[in-house]
């Protein structure tokens, strides 16, 4: 069940228009800079607990190998019963931690939650049978003593979390299936082949895989899972690189009836962002063309209006995500300030003209490699020594102590 933003948030209104000009919800370390005002996004637009809310609900048939049997999108009121928190119930899920007291309040809800955790794990083991990508990424995330940064804590994938991602993945196509089958047109989000796949061919080879000379997606999640196995500590610098390889997503407008370009990190060609119409605002373009369909109503949108806003909201997701990186190297350079002149244990991250990066492996942080560069390459583990910080520009300088 998705929150019905639109109900409250109508087209062309104020709040509307506001909302089109941020495009997303900022994620920093200092503070969270909403899409929508906080008496939307954090009360009336989301399902709270204990509370009835109007919501578009995407209703899915699972097989038990994880495809998709049936599905239909439609209107309702849902109430929600207990807000849980995925660490207590991931531990729950994976026999490592009791059952959540929340879990235990509501008649119904364990055997629900572990048929749930069953089900996302077929889903996934289907997706990347079919080519899904096993990308694995550090990210870190500020914690706050007061006004104090005092640690970085990288966050983790868990059980609880796959069952919200494999079910929005599902609900995703589903909802691009259903507004193309009533000859809707859809804003998608995709991922193009890549570009530089001739790059990604030669790492592989590095690492004595031979990938095919044409894009494949099960190919290519076939030496992840091998170089995952094979050494995990290096592998989410490994991730990095694909990433980067593969390009960024971006919104494109489709029209029915034309061939989709797909989403190529998830092997699939139907997929759209539906699930988040209070943090994205192309989830809230989605559920006004949803619920027209429904209604079967006029489309909201003319197509050169979703042109603009599909390449408008990708625009702005470029800048915000380069807004949230610049503020997540800021927070890790002034976490780092009181150390400089401290040794560390890095691994070399990336090695080009314009420099050499390093990770330091007792702390998720990433930075530059001022001097001792020659004669290493990336995957090399060195010993470092912090230089210097630049709180403000997010720069962190090492130099090569060992060798």
């Amino acid at each position: 069940a998705v929150a019905d933003v639109d109900s409250l948030v109508h087209k062309g209104s104020a709040i509307d228009r506001d909302a089109q000009a941020n495009t997303t919800t900022v994620y920093t370390a200092a503070q969270i800079f909403p899409m929508l005002p906080l008496k939307l996004s954090t009360n009336l637009t989301s399902l709270n607990p204990g509370q009835d809310r109007l919501a578009v609900v995407v209703d899915m048939s699972i097989a038990p190998d994880g495809s998709l049997v049936d599905s239909d999108v439609y209107r309702a009121v849902v109430h929600n019963h207990a807000k849980l928190a995925y660490n207590s119930v991931a531990a729950w899920l994976e026999g490592s931690g009791p059952m959540p007291d929340a879990v235990g309040a509501v008649a119904g809800l364990a055997e629900n939650l572990l048929l749930q955790d069953r089900v996302a794990q077929s889903m996934k083991s289907l997706r990347h049978e079919g080519g899904a990508l096993s990308l694995e990424t550090i990210e870190a995330r500020p914690v706050f003593k007061g006004e104090r940064i005092c640690d970085l804590l990288v966050e983790e994938t868990n059980r609880a979390k796959q069952i919200i991602e494999d079910f929005m993945i599902a609900a995703n196509g589903v909802t691009v299936r259903y507004l193309t089958e009533r000859d809707f047109p859809s804003i998608r989000r995709v991922v193009r082949v890549p570009k530089r796949w001739d790059r990604i061919v030669q790492i592989a080879a590095q690492n004595a895989f031979k990938l095919p000379p044409n894009p494949s997606s099960r190919k290519l999640e076939i030496f992840l899972n091998m170089m995952k196995k094979k050494d995990p500590l290096r592998f989410p610098d490994l991730s990095l690189a694909i990433i980067k390889l593969l390009g960024n997503g971006e919104y494109v407008a489709e029209r029915p009836g034309e061939e989709p370009t797909g989403h190529f990190g998830l092997a699939v060609k139907d997929y759209a962002h539906s699930t988040a119409p209070n943090r994205r605002y192309p989830d809230l373009i989605t559920q006004r063309l949803l619920k027209a369909a429904i209604e079967r109503r006029p489309l909201p949108y003319k197509m050169d209006e979703l042109d603009r806003l599909a390449d408008h909201c990708t625009r702005k997701e470029d800048t915000v995500v380069k807004v949230e990186r610049q503020v997540s190297k800021s927070a890790a350079a002034l976490l780092l300030e009181p150390r400089i002149g401290e040794r560390f244990s890095a691994m070399v991250t990336g090695s080009a003209e314009k420099g050499t990066w390093v990770r330091l492996l007792e702390i998720p942080v990433e930075g530059m490699l001022k001097s001792g560069r020659k004669g290493i390459d990336v995957g090399d583990e060195i010993t470092v020594e912090l230089v210097s910080v630049d709180v403000s520009l997010g720069f962190i300088d090492f130099k090569r102590v060992d060798g």
